[in-house]
């Protein structure tokens, strides 16, 4: 291979890095926070410590396989220029070759442990549920709606429902608006407790980094904290059955004398019953399970 071959190639590998790295940090000015973008080409923008790991992880793994990409791509050139009858009429008759089988035995090990390390942080970080400064239970309904309760403050509940197209109002996006939104403050350690009544459903928030299932008879717990204001959608994330794409789930982040202010007329509201909420029964009674 000449040596003009060699510069041609390493400014093609370092091209195609340079295209990789400006698509993954270009695609952020097309990605929104809360709800999804015209265009967007990665993640949501990240509104919570684990959307950011997550963020990092993922831009981490991008660089990995286009850094692999690039280099079985420059092999494969040099091979083609090389080792082509014309240019190597003489086959060589090399069978093994000590350092390359080391190479190619340890590189892939290293590889793979640069992955494992945050990937197994990033797990351990979503899995491990720190003390929680309020507690909230989202239960999925036969009816395709979600139920809210607030145990640390009466245990009020709620129905969260999607707006129908007709009635939405001025910037409010289709789909993913509900009548009763979750308001959480600022800044606190939220755990959610997911549960489902009937059939599966999965509750998943992308600017907060969760999704967990919701299933019957069990009770699921995961995590978040919120480090921006604002409204944040997401949608039950179950594959089959016919409505739950039209389960939206919105939770509006506010300073926390906002909150209180909330809380006190939520819980006036939304009076807490002791029995079983009615409409919830009604709807796993009425509804055919999927």
């Amino acid at each position: 291979m000449t040596k003009a071959w060699g510069v041609a190639i390493r400014r093609l590998a370092v091209a195609a890095l340079a295209a990789v790295v400006a698509i993954g940090w270009g695609a952020e000015a097309f990605a929104g926070t809360g709800q999804p973008s015209p265009w967007q080409m990665t993640f949501q923008g990240a509104a919570s410590p684990i959307m950011e790991q997550i963020d990092q992880f993922h831009t981490w793994l991008t660089i990995i396989s286009a850094l692999i990409t690039i280099f079985v791509l420059v092999l494969l050139v040099i091979i083609f220029v090389r080792f082509n009858e014309k240019a190597n009429p003489v086959p060589s008759t090399t069978t093994h070759h000590t350092m390359l089988e080391v190479a190619w035995t340890v590189i892939p090990v290293i590889i793979l442990v640069a992955i494992a390390i945050p990937s197994f942080r990033l797990l351990f970080d979503q899995l491990n549920i720190p003390k929680a400064d309020i507690t909230i239970k989202a239960t999925g309904t036969a009816g395709w709606t979600w139920v809210y309760e607030y145990p640390d403050h009466g245990g009020f509940n709620f129905i969260s429902s999607m707006v129908q197209d007709k009635d939405l109002k001025a910037g409010q996006p289709r789909l993913l608006t509900v009548d009763n939104e979750v308001v959480l403050p600022v800044n606190k350690i939220i755990r959610v407790q997911v549960t489902a009544e009937g059939i599966l459903h999965a509750f998943a928030m992308p600017s907060f980094g969760i999704k967990i299932d919701a299933v019957p008879g069990r009770l699921n717990e995961t995590w978040f904290k919120a480090t921006k204001t604002g409204m944040f959608y997401g949608q039950c994330s179950e594959l089959c059955g016919i409505n739950h794409a039209y389960m939206p789930i919105v939770i509006r982040i506010v300073e926390e004398p906002e909150f209180n202010k909330w809380l006190e007329d939520a819980k006036k509201k939304f009076a807490a019953n002791p029995e079983p909420n009615p409409a919830l029964v009604a709807t796993v009674k009425a509804e055919p399970k999927n």
